[in-house]
């Protein structure tokens, strides 16, 4: 089962419409982190055009003999030489500057599509890999009606091999592949509202651990399940990406851990991460903070939204199926694996309703800046929705709608959230109007209220602004997907 990637399917046919009309090449690097589904949509890609195509995927610590073998070996199989006959019988002794050169050398007077899989691994096994293939793509291959679809998970390589002191610098567009957006989570898994939304955040959108998921069933009943098997998806999916990208147990996957375990700030990073001899030094944590948001993105950062710059940043996993293994599930899945399936379950429901709340944040976030861009929000021009907190984190405003961020020049909308099991009463709605009036650029007269709430309101029709519940936050998603 194919599900999304309306957008991504759009924008690669696109470029092989181009690649059809100039007779000439075009070049696409295409990065996201594992599981993403990046393998999948290019394969998609291949299926629906029609077009001749070779899918070629690295092999981790392989020599550039083998790797170059593996290519002659798919190319000879697959249906892109022009002439398979003219194929050597043994890889040449070029390397991959050779190898290409060959590939170049069969491909059809047609558009085809050529998918080099794991690219950093190709760019492990050779230095000048790179160069090699700026060489042959610049006199070769850009001259020949071939859409060059170069794929990798880790992301810091990716960024790197188009950078611009970097060989291929130009001449291939970039297009990153984030999970699966909370639309495409409720088609793949039939589930609505609220049901959808606790989907979204148990698998993060990855493609790998939502096509487990039965149709229709509600997370209960798949952590139930899921609970019993220690090789779940749920489990190892997450499992496999920290062993690929923290393999070693050090300082950046102990800083890992710790915002994994619930530590935002910089100071309490520091100190749950730390060892023996302390908190770990800022020296130490500032570069490695910046490398895990900056680089592998495993990290996202978030700072209070106002007409003013505030502090602190606050720290969290980006992937919500990463965080929740990390927080919940590692834990849960080292009892299934010691044959005690029913405490597993148990341990996961008692930490779940709260670990929920605060990781639905991002979600309700961006699904408001969605909403807010499409239209359908009463203030069009919040372009950047956020939160607002103070030092001592008292208040702490769940959402901030402005026109920017992360400092504003204009606060269009301030809300509450709550994603429990009782409905948004006249107590947080107290506590929003209070909170709200310590926010810089707060304005009673123009500044617009809204509750998004899991469970409905005890509210009059005009408490506030704007009243969100599950179905408005699933909804805000439907016209991208």
């Amino acid at each position: 089962m194919f599900v999304g990637r309306r957008t991504e399917l759009s924008l690669l046919t696109k470029r092989i419409n181009h690649v059809t009309r100039t007779a000439t090449g075009l070049a696409v690097a295409i990065r996201g982190r594992r599981q993403v589904g990046k393998s999948r949509l290019v394969q998609e890609l291949c299926n629906r055009s029609g077009l001749p195509y070779l899918y070629f995927t690295a092999v981790k610590g392989a020599s550039v003999t083998e790797s170059t073998g593996q290519f002659l070996s798919a190319l000879t199989e697959s249906d892109l030489p022009n002439d398979p006959g003219l194929l050597p019988t043994t890889p040449p002794t070029g390397g991959w500057g050779d190898m290409l050169r060959v590939l170049a050398g069969t491909l059809p007077d047609r558009p085809c599509i050529v998918v080099l899989d794991e690219l950093p691994w190709l760019s492990e096994q050779d230095d000048a890999f790179d160069g090699q293939l700026q060489v042959v793509w610049d006199r070769l291959l850009s001259h020949r009606p071939i859409l060059l679809l170069l794929l990798g998970s880790d992301l810091h390589m990716m960024q790197r091999f188009t950078a611009y002191d970097r060989p291929f610098y130009g001449r291939a567009d970039s297009l990153v592949l984030g999970p699966l957006n909370l639309a495409e989570t409720a088609t793949a898994t039939g589930l609505t509202g609220s049901d959808a939304i606790d989907a979204h955040l148990i698998t993060g959108g990855l493609p790998g651990v939502l096509l487990r998921w039965p149709t229709g069933a509600s997370a209960d009943d798949y952590l139930r399940d899921e609970c019993a098997d220690p090789a779940a998806a749920l489990f190892t999916v997450p499992e496999q990406s920290l062993a690929s990208e923290f393999p070693n147990p050090d300082v950046a996957r102990r800083v890992l851990e710790a915002v994994g375990g619930d530590a935002r700030t910089f100071a309490n990073i520091a100190g749950t991460a730390g060892g023996r001899e302390g908190p770990v030094t800022s020296g130490t944590l500032s570069p490695l903070l910046r490398q895990l948001t900056d680089d592998k993105q495993v990290l996202a950062t978030d700072q209070p939204l106002a007409t003013t710059s505030g502090r602190p940043g606050l720290y969290r996993v980006a992937d919500t199926n990463l965080r929740l293994y990390l927080a919940i599930l590692r834990d849960v899945h080292n009892l299934t694996r010691r044959g005690r399936p029913d405490a597993g379950y148990a341990l996961f429901q008692n930490r779940w309703t709260s670990w929920r709340g605060r990781a639905v944040e991002p979600l309700v976030r961006m699904s408001l800046e969605q909403a807010a861009i499409g239209g359908a929000l009463p203030w069009p021009e919040a372009h950047t929705v956020g939160g607002w907190w103070n030092r001592q984190f008292d208040p702490e405003i769940d959402l901030v709608g402005a026109d920017r961020g992360p400092v504003a020049s204009r606060i269009h909308f301030c809300g509450s959230l709550k994603w429990l099991g009782t409905p948004f009463d006249n107590h947080d709605l107290h506590q929003l109007r209070e909170g709200a009036q310590q926010i810089p650029g707060f304005d009673p007269a123009h500044t617009g209220l809204i509750a998004v709430t899991r469970s409905g309101t005890d509210l009059p029709a005009d408490a506030v602004d704007v009243v969100w519940g599950p179905d408005d936050i699933v909804a805000a998603w439907q016209s991208s997907s």
